[in-house]
C-alpha cells in the first residue's frame, strides 16, 4: 500500500516539476527561485541566466526517474533496492536506465559549460548573428543591454514567454531560447482560439498564434502565442507589419471579446417565436439589420430580473454592446452574471433572458 501511495504522490510531484502550476510559482517553488544564487539575475545578465537555467532544468528533469528509485528504497525496504545486486531484474533495469539518463545529462551539461558555455545550444544560436570579427558574446551583450530597458514588450507564461526589444524577437521555453532579428523577421497570424472564460481571470480571452519566420535560412521559424488584447502593443513594438494569413478577426479590447462570449451564450438560450405576422423593424441601435432579439424572463433566480413587454427592437450585437457598456469596467469577471436594464423600458434582465427571434 505504501508503494502505491508513494508512486501516486511521486507522479503528482513529477507533473508539478515538469509543468509548474501557478500555485508553485506563487510559493517560489521554481528552478529560478530555488537556485537563484547560482543562476543569477535575468535583469542583469539575460543570456547568462538562461544558459544556466536551461542546463539546471535539464539536470533536474533527468534526475526524476532516479529520484523515484531512491524514494522507493525507503518506501519498500522489503525489495532490498539499496543493494542493486539483490534487487529484481526489473528494478535493476530501471536503475540502470535511470542512472544512465542522469549521467548523460551531467555529461551534456558539462560539455555545454566548457569554454564559458560556448558549446550551449543558445550560444550556437547567437553565433549565427555575430559579425565575422566578433563572437556570440557580443550578441549576448547586445541582448542583455536591450532586455534591461523598460520599453521592451514581454508577455506570456514563464515556459513560453515572448520578448520583443528594439532589435530582437525572442521566445523563452523550458529548454531553449528562440532568437531572431527584428529586421529579418516576418510575423504572421496563423491561428486563433476563442475561450469564453479564462481560468486565470474568469473573463473571455482570444489567444492568437503567430509564426515568426526569418529571412536568414540558418534561423528556424518558431511560433508565439499571446492574448489578442496585447496584439496592438506588440504591433507598435515591431518595425514591420504583421500579416494575417488566416484572415483572423483580432479582438483588441475586452468589450469585443465579451461580445463573442455574449453571442455564444445567447445562442444557447430558448428561441422566441415571432407570431404577430408583422415584419421585424430595423434595429433602433444601428439601423443596419433587423431586430432579432426579445427579452423574456427565463432565469429561475428570484433576483432582480423582470418581465419585459417590449416588442423586438434590437439586434444581438447592439444588445451585447449595451449590456457591456452598463457593467463595472474594473470587474470584467462579473459581466456575464450581472443584470442590466432594458434600454427601452428599463426592466431588469440577465444574459439568460435574451432570446433570438425566429
Amino acid at each position: 500500500m505504501e508503494r502505491v501511495e508513494y508512486t501516486l504522490g511521486y507522479i503528482v510531484f513529477t507533473v508539478c516539476v515538469l509543468f509548474t502550476p501557478n500555485e508553485f510559482r506563487s510559493a517560489g517553488l521554481t528552478v529560478q527561485n530555488l537556485f537563484s544564487s547560482w543562476i543569477g539575475s535575468e535583469d542583469i545578465g539575460f543570456i547568462q541566466f538562461h544558459l544556466r537555467r536551461t542546463a539546471l532544468t535539464l539536470l533536474i528533469h533527468c534526475a526524476l526517474p532516479l529520484g523515484y528509485y531512491v524514494g522507493m528504497c525507503l518506501a519498500a525496504p522489503e525489495e532490498n533496492l539499496f543493494s542493486i545486486h539483490s534487487a529484481s531484474s526489473g528494478w535493476q533495469l530501471y536503475f540502470g536506465l535511470s542512472a544512465t539518463l542522469q549521467l548523460f545529462s551531467v555529461a551534456l551539461v558539462f560539455y555545454w559549460s566548457r569554454n564559458g558555455w560556448s558549446n550551449h545550444p543558445i550560444s550556437h544560436t547567437l553565433s549565427k548573428f555575430a559579425l565575422p570579427q566578433s563572437s556570440w558574446r557580443s550578441v549576448a551583450s547586445s541582448i542583455n543591454t536591450e532586455f534591461r530597458r523598460i520599453e521592451k514588450f514581454a508577455t506570456g507564461p514563464p515556459d513560453a514567454r515572448v520578448i520583443v526589444t528594439d532589435t530582437w524577437v525572442m521566445k523563452v521555453t523550458v529548454y531553449r531560447l528562440h532568437v531572431t532579428l527584428q529586421q529579418d523577421a516576418h510575423l504572421t497570424v496563423i491561428d486563433s482560439k476563442q475561450h469564453d472564460l479564462s481560468p486565470d481571470s474568469g473573463t473571455p480571452v482570444q489567444i492568437l498564434t503567430l509564426r515568426v519566420a526569418s529571412i536568414n535560412p540558418n534561423i528556424k521559424s518558431f511560433d508565439i502565442r499571446l492574448n489578442s488584447t496585447e496584439y496592438a502593443e506588440l504591433r507598435e513594438k515591431l518595425h514591420s507589419p504583421i500579416r494575417n494569413a488566416a484572415n483572423v478577426v483580432v479582438h483588441l479590447t475586452l468589450s469585443e471579446l465579451f461580445l463573442e462570449t455574449f453571442k455564444s451564450q445567447v445562442e444557447m438560450n430558448q428561441v422566441y417565436r415571432h407570431t404577430s405576422g408583422q415584419e421585424l423593424e430595423p434595429c433602433i441601435g444601428c439601423m443596419q439589420v433587423s431586430a432579432n432579439v426579445k427579452l423574456v424572463r427565463l432565469c429561475r433566480d428570484e433576483g432582480e430580473c423582470q418581465q419585459c413587454y417590449c416588442r423586438p427592437m434590437w439586434c444581438l450585437v447592439c444588445m451585447g454592446k449595451w449590456f457591456a457598456s452598463r457593467q463595472d469596467q474594473t470587474r470584467p469577471e462579473t459581466w456575464l452574471s450581472s443584470t442590466v436594464a432594458c434600454p427601452t423600458c428599463r426592466a431588469k434582465f440577465c444574459v439568460l433572458d435574451i432570446c433570438l427571434v425566429e
